[in-house]
Order: C-alpha cells, then sequence, then structure tokens
C-alpha cells in the first residue's frame, strides 16, 4: 500500500480524533503532536506484516467555522 488518509475533527469534549478512510482504524490525541504518535501505533496495530505498512500517511484536519451575517 502507497498511502492511508485519516480524516481528523476536532472532538467536542477536547482533543482530536482520527478515522482512516477504508480502514477500520480509530484513534485519538489530546494534541496535534500526540493524535500523530497515536495514529503511527494504530497503523503497526493494524497491519501486523512490516510489508503491508503504508509509505505514507495523510492527515486530513477538517474542522467546522460559524458565520453570522446578522
Amino acid at each position: 500500500m502507497e498511502e492511508i488518509l485519516f480524516l481528523v475533527e476536532q472532538d467536542p469534549e477536547g482533543g482530536l480524533n482520527a478515522q482512516a478512510l477504508g480502514h477500520s482504524i480509530f484513534t485519538q490525541g489530546d494534541t496535534e503532536e500526540e493524535l500523530k504518535v497515536n495514529v503511527l501505533d494504530a497503523i503497526k496495530c493494524h497491519f501486523e506484516k512490516q510489508e503491508d505498512l503504508p509509505k505514507i500517511v495523510r492527515l486530513h484536519f477538517v474542522r467546522d467555522e460559524v458565520l453570522s451575517c446578522a
């Protein structure tokens, strides 16, 4: 596998959640740095064989922003 993509969103209770697209991998972290460590750890747990590990891990950060016109 060349690449795996994670969708990263803010958790309403604090911290960040990351969900892999196309794989059943989910992890969390209180900070971006902690999340990155947890994502790599989760990938290593999910893909047991070294040769199955993706070469690139992409984190796509999504945030909602509400604007008022009033």
